[in-house]
């Protein structure tokens, strides 16, 4: 059971639960001709409730009191959406950011108003199933409300898709992520003979190994097993990929002074062999 503290529009509600915490409920007409003290019954709506922080409390109401109902619909559509495309949880502020986020957009859209997003191509290509939902959002968007948001968009979204993930480690910033992913699979492209096929699997795999180490690495979490067995067997029998991963090492001691340990740099040869027998 909720207490309604205040009605911030309708589809926007400020309330308490019986133990004094505040929620925000969104929904479609859920606050439509409430008034404060009513109490809503949960189990009898099916809306989104949100715990909020007392210390954010103030910050979220005025937050989502200034985007408009329809946009609080439209964000729920694209993160109802999301999950059931990627299969994932998200943290309840997704519902705040986002929105917030497509209202900016669609202001900076009428007073023509261009931001570039630096890391448009890695998101992109390097996270391929957020960018799709955010191409989704974005004809969403357009069709809802009658303007023509470009494709660079569907990065910025897929920017916060990725941010929100539960899972996601609090300490990896996506925008830096995403340029060294960007960054390694350069330093593969130009040192490999030949190019390679980026619709194969083997593609699909090393893109997807190169951004869980990526991850790895800005989380403080590298495998570092002190069995070289693997390394020596790999960087001998691949000489060419074991160049590759030494160039990819040289460049974090470079930018990081750091060197990778054998195991990452073995799975990243494993994995680069697997590019230059399809290239």
């Amino acid at each position: 059971m909720y207490t309604i503290e205040k009605v911030l529009n309708s589809s926007i509600v400020l309330a308490q639960d019986e133990k004094g915490k505040n929620f925000i409920l969104l929904g479609k007409g859920i606050g439509y001709g409430k008034k404060t003290g009513m109490i809503i019954e949960k189990q009898n709506v099916e809306q989104i409730f949100i715990p909020v922080d007392n210390n954010e409390l103030e910050k979220v109401s005025y937050l989502m009191n200034a985007v408009p109902p329809e946009l609080i619909e439209v964000t729920q559509d694209i993160i109802t959406y999301a999950k059931n495309v990627l299969n994932v949880k998200f943290k309840d502020s997704l519902y705040f950011i986002l929105a917030d986020h497509l209202n900016f957009s669609i202001k900076r859209f009428i007073e023509n108003i261009n931001i570039t997003n630096r890391v448009f191509w890695e998101i992109k290509n390097f996270y391929s199933k957020e960018f799709a939902v955010g191409l989704y959002a974005v004809k969403l968007m357009n069709t809802k409300f009658g303007i023509s948001l470009a494709e660079e968009e569907a990065a910025n979204i897929a920017f916060h898709l990725v941010n929100a993930q539960d899972e996601k480690d609090e300490s990896m910033d996506t925008m830096k992520a995403a340029k060294l992913v960007g960054i390694i699979v350069n330093i593969v492209r130009y040192s490999i003979k030949g190019e390679f096929d980026t619709e194969s699997i083997h593609y699909s795999r090393f893109i997807t190994h190169i951004k869980y180490f990526v991850e790895r690495y800005f989380a403080n979490r590298l495998l570092n097993e002190t069995d070289d067995i693997l390394y020596n067997q790999v960087s001998s029998k691949y000489k060419e990929a074991f160049e590759c991963s030494l160039k990819i090492d040289d460049y974090f001691y470079e930018k990081y002074q750091t060197h990778l340990p054998h195991e990452e740099l073995a799975y990243l040869i494993v994995h680069i062999q697997r590019l230059i027998m399809k290239a």
